[in-house]
């Protein structure tokens, strides 16, 4: 999607907030004991409060509000009965759709106590994430997203999950520029338009290079098996750089 008039922008700024809320109450509400089925009420409550549908049900019939992954869990794990126990690393990707725009947003959560590299690990994948989001502007290069996350990986001694990518969102939850790697990619010659609507989530990890398929169809996992976090923004490419669409009410 590329923004072309205001409402397109308020619309935006609309969903993005509340998926952000939906993800900030669900963080604040993580606690030992509780399932991950237990949290997916909660974001769905935020959501539909404000009068938006969660989008991986809505769109492809995800059997849950949100993606909540566990551990060797990476992405699209299905909220069920698992137990959320002491130090377990809980990520959390929310979407949704309201009035016909989309935003998508994501955090990884540590259940104290925590382990020194798993603490580092989730530090270190939000300024992931914000390294990427720097390269963002209209007439740069979307390759300056991998690139930037590949050297900040690399300088800290990291890997990077290599197929599981960003994406184009606005007007549906997966749409043109498909796949932009978090990783360098030398075969990536897009340039960002002004207006342009993706997201950069990058998956840091100790070690994994691959998600990989599970028992049932939609949970991926670590491969090799490794700890590995995954942070996520919706943003708009503009002249002045980055405008990110994806930041709680304050």
């Amino acid at each position: 999607m590329t923004v072309s008039s205001d409402d397109d922008l308020t619309g935006l700024q609309q969903i993005g907030r509340i998926v952000a809320d939906a993800l900030e109450a669900m963080g604040k509400a993580i606690e030992p004991g509780m399932t991950t089925r237990d949290l997916d009420r909660i974001g769905r409550g935020v959501m539909e409060a404000a009068g938006a549908r969660p989008a991986p049900e809505m769109v492809y019939g995800f059997p849950g509000a949100t993606c909540i992954s566990v551990n060797e869990e990476i992405a699209h794990g299905i909220p069920g009965d698992r137990a959320i126990r002491p130090g377990d690393l809980v990520n959390i990707d929310v979407s949704a759709e309201k009035d016909g725009y989309f935003a998508d947003t994501g955090a990884s959560f540590a259940v104290p106590p925590v382990t020194r590299a798993a603490e580092r690990l989730c530090k270190d994948g939000r300024r992931a994430m914000w390294t990427g989001l720097r390269q963002v502007g209209a007439g740069k290069p979307l390759a300056g997203i991998g690139q930037a996350v590949g050297a900040f990986a690399r300088k800290n001694g990291y890997t990077l999950v290599r197929n599981l990518a960003s994406h184009g969102v606005g007007r549906s939850l997966h749409e043109e520029p498909t796949e932009i790697a978090t990783w360098p990619d030398a075969s990536e010659r897009r340039i960002m338009t002004d207006g342009l609507v993706f997201t950069v989530e990058p998956f840091l990890s100790l070690g994994a290079e691959f998600a990989g398929d599970g028992d049932d169809p939609w949970t991926l996992y670590s491969r090799p098996q490794a700890l590995t976090v995954q942070y996520e923004h919706t943003v708009v490419a503009t002249r002045d750089g980055p405008l990110i669409l994806t930041l709680p009410a304050r």
